[in-house]
């Protein structure tokens, strides 16, 4: 009988403070067949983000833009190979506000709904 994989889910913000770690709550208890994690890509993040976070991860979702651009600057190979997402949604939240959790469910779903098979190649512009 084969084993199946948790899907693995890093989520990336500026200090791992409020906006990943509420992810890595939001889609580590609430959903079944998930793994998630949180990094920061600043100097000060509780969880810096790591080349070994980025290889363990299946997608990772950032939440600005210009995370990812830290990612692609700092990790070139890693990111030509990785699905990293934008999700714009910008610094304005509290730990586990409802607010940021809806938005978060809104933008991450679908892209656990469709399946590896079915997500994009690229990273998103």
């Amino acid at each position: 009988m084969a084993v199946l994989e948790k899907m693995k889910l890093l989520f990336v913000c500026e200090a791992n403070r409020l906006r990943s770690p509420t992810a890595e709550a939001i889609f580590s208890s609430g959903y079944s067949g998930i793994e998630a994690k949180s990094a920061g890509v600043g100097k000060a993040a509780t969880v810096p983000v790591s080349a070994d976070l980025l290889e363990w991860a299946d997608l990772t979702f950032v939440m600005e833009k210009r995370h990812r651009n830290i990612i692609q600057s700092k990790f070139k190979e890693i990111y030509q190979r990785k699905r990293i997402i934008c999700l714009y949604i910008p610094d304005d939240f509290d730990f586990m506000d409802p607010e940021l959790i809806d938005v978060l469910k809104e933008r991450v779903t679908p892209y656990l709904e469709a399946g590896p098979a079915k997500l994009p190649t690229k990273n998103d512009e």
